[in-house]
């Protein structure tokens, strides 16, 4: 029988990385290597996650879906996706900035790269004073003007920069133009998809004095030029119930606080559950068994079973496909 399944993280080195993942979340990271990212849950391809729990621990995620298909993903899922995982779970420490960046949509990364596109949306779970996020226009931008900006070098005059605190949450779906400031540790769910178009990256060189790639010509089919959206999507916790901040067709992402017992119900939902623990410790039980989640772990709920009760004290994510 499945059991809620625990994963190995996957870091990643970068070059805007820091020190946060250990420092704030507990992750014991390579030394003398600047990990910007841990992927807590993948399906990408070359980074597929491994069990880390119970008796399945050693097995990686494509594997246990060609076995289990829809009993762990859910039915629906599992015909539209196969065996592709359909998210990434990452958590994001930002020393430095981020390039200016955006992704492409599914009928562009469709046909540019037979990929999926990338929506995705933060959760900041740490920050350091001043740290902001660019997210979208500062107002209505054409191409024209963004094309010249970029000429300029005065890109960031265009962006709608936002001052975050922990617990502010962003929707960014694809074709949003975006960058993550300095100083800031950030909880990402995403599609599977590992494609970025950077625009920017602030005049940053390696260690080599070269500076990275740029995607100019790429990026600009690829950017929404239409009216601004407000896509800040923070929402106010409420203590043991659940607080819906962002529900598109590639996810759905509630915010849990919990103190006690709560009781979550899965029976009509067709999807896996992932639970990514950003504060406390929690008791993870449903007919599978039951586990324990930490500050720091991200865990896959088996879609088989119709519920799962939580006991404990901290702060979760909660993130399924509805």
């Amino acid at each position: 029988m499945l059991y809620p399944l625990k994963f190995k993280p996957r870091f990643k080195e970068r070059i805007w990385g820091g020190s946060m993942l250990a420092s704030k979340m507990g992750k014991k990271l390579p030394e003398g290597k600047m990990i910007g990212e841990s992927w807590e849950l993948s399906g990408v391809q070359g980074d597929i996650s491994v069990v880390s729990n119970g008796k399945l621990k050693g097995n990686n995620l494509e594997e246990l879906i060609e076995v289990y298909m829809g009993e762990l993903v859910g039915d629906k899922v599992y015909e539209k996706f196969g065996v592709e995982f359909p998210l990434l779970i990452k958590l994001i420490d930002a020393r430095d900035v981020l390039s200016i960046q955006v992704h492409p949509d599914d009928e562009l990364a469709r046909e540019r790269h037979n990929s999926y596109g990338k929506t995705e949306m933060w959760y900041v779970v740490g920050k350091e004073p001043g740290a902001f996020l660019y997210v979208g226009f500062n107002g209505k931008v054409s191409r024209e003007q963004y094309l010249e900006a970029v000429a300029k070098g005065n890109l960031p005059e265009l962006l709608a920069r936002w001052e975050v605190k922990p617990g502010d949450a962003y929707f960014i779906p694809a074709g949003t133009i975006h960058a993550i400031g300095k100083g800031l540790l950030i909880a990402e769910i995403q599609q599977t998809s590992d494609i970025t178009y950077r625009v920017d990256d602030w005049g940053r060189v390696d260690d080599k004095g070269n500076p990275r790639e740029l995607h100019t010509e790429l990026a600009v089919d690829a950017i929404d030029f239409g009216e601004p959206k407000d896509l800040n999507v923070t929402a106010a916790p409420i203590v043991n119930e659940p607080v819906n901040i962002a529900d598109c067709r590639y996810f759905t992402t509630n915010e849990i606080e919990l103190d006690g017992t709560l009781a979550r119900d899965y029976e009509d939902l067709d999807s896996f559950v992932i639970y990514m623990c950003l504060d406390g410790e929690m008791k993870v039980a449903c007919q599978g068994g039951e586990e324990t989640l930490e500050k720091g772990e991200t865990m896959l709920v088996p879609a088989e079973f119709d519920g799962v009760t939580l006991t404990g004290k901290g702060n979760l994510l909660e993130v399924y496909i509805d």
